[in-house]
């Protein structure tokens, strides 16, 4: 009997805590789309890039949403099976409640690894691929590019203009300018612009125009008729460099053994003995932040010390959720006082460990105290 218990009360806080996890995610995602949108056809980019970058994003998501839908689902369904009075049903059946928190919290153990896992790995490795998609792909979608009346410098080196567009999509009175490395410029002005393919690559082909090659102090005119002018393997300015959050997780290990000087290593991106924080800070989000979440579920079990025939109860319930919501803040702002002090980090890594040692040694004794009043 209590095994079938242990399942069910399991199954539905699983239930309900993927069911919020996928579902908030996914509102999250559809939003964060939407936005990413307007940034791939400003930067030129097609839909299969947009498409691949934006669901490469999708485990960063769950990542940051997975602490809140825990704590809520969980909590959520500790108050349902209380207004319920399933719990008292439990507890007649001889279900002990220190056995109810360790069991939770040996399975928030289970949901931490996971969670270190998807910090550690997954999320990482999805950000450099969404990263090495916009590295590989060219900007070829040009006509979002150039919008009338408004200046557009999204690629490096080149401002394109256009004063306007008629229903045949031709662009009037072009401006183009274009940055050399070798500190001079290009400057292209056409009374008409049109995109044509040509082969497999789709070209602004100009008609009726003037260019001005300036290199150092010389400068040469060219008229022309009709030109060619292709944009495409021009890099954008959209960052494409690998960040800190990409590493992953067993460089920023040798990293930190760089910088405590243990061991020698080479070209580890991003890793720096005058700015050693950023390693530090990503390191201790990926591999301590995630124990927070056995703190979580045990806030969360909190409630089952208090029935609803208790005047307390309702007030309990709401602290309870204050609290909880006040630990995923802490989780996240904790983060921004990571310095290069090995002490105050050492602080900051032990935290949550003293959190979950004393919220259970509240559990032992408040159980105590109702064993002797019974």
């Amino acid at each position: 009997m209590k095994k079938i218990i242990f399942r069910k009360l399991l199954s539905d806080c699983l239930t309900f805590f993927f069911l919020t996890l996928f579902g908030v995610s996914a509102i999250i995602w559809v939003f964060q789309a939407v936005n990413f949108l307007d940034i791939m056809i400003e930067d030129g980019r097609n839909y299969n890039v947009y498409f691949n970058y934006t669901l490469l994003n999708f485990p960063k998501i769950i990542s940051r949403i997975l602490p809140f839908a825990l704590f809520f689902s969980f909590s959520y369904t500790f108050i349902k099976y209380e207004a319920n009075n399933e719990l008292i049903i439990f507890w007649n059946h001889g279900v002990n409640k220190i056995n109810v928190v360790n069991f939770f919290f040996w399975i928030s153990i289970l949901i931490m690894f996971i969670q270190i896992i998807l910090l550690s790995i997954i999320v990482p490795k999805s950000q450099e691929m969404a990263r090495s998609t916009l590295r590989s792909s060219n900007v070829d979608y040009f006509e979002g590019l150039i919008k009338p009346k408004k200046f557009n410098d999204t690629i490096k080196g080149l401002t394109i203009f256009a004063e306007d567009k008629n229903v045949n999509s031709e662009f009037k009175n072009i401006y183009i300018k274009k940055n050399s490395s070798e500190e001079g410029f290009q400057i292209t002005f056409a009374k008409k612009g049109v995109f044509e393919f040509k082969g497999n690559k789709k070209i602004l082909v100009l008609y009726d125009g003037q260019t001005l090659t300036q290199k150092g102090k010389n400068i040469t005119k060219f008229d022309f008729s009709e030109s060619d002018f292709g944009i495409t393997n021009m890099e954008s300015h959209l960052t494409t460099h690998k960040k800190i959050q990409e590493q992953s997780t067993i460089s920023l290990i040798q990293c930190m053994q760089f910088l405590f000087e243990i061991k020698k290593y080479e070209n580890i991106i991003n890793c720096y003995k005058d700015q050693p924080r950023g390693a530090y800070k990503e390191l201790i989000r990926r591999l301590i932040s995630p124990f927070y979440l056995p703190v979580l579920i045990l806030i969360s079990l909190l409630l089952i010390l208090t029935s609803k025939e208790n005047l307390k109860y309702n007030k309990n319930k709401y602290l309870i959720f204050f609290i909880g919501f006040g630990i995923i803040i802490l989780s996240e702002s904790s983060l921004g006082y990571v310095t290069s002090n090995l002490i105050k980090n050492t602080l900051i890594i032990i935290l949550p460990i003293v959190l979950i040692s004393i919220i259970y040694s509240i559990f032992i004794y408040k159980l105590r105290l109702l064993n002797r009043k019974l």
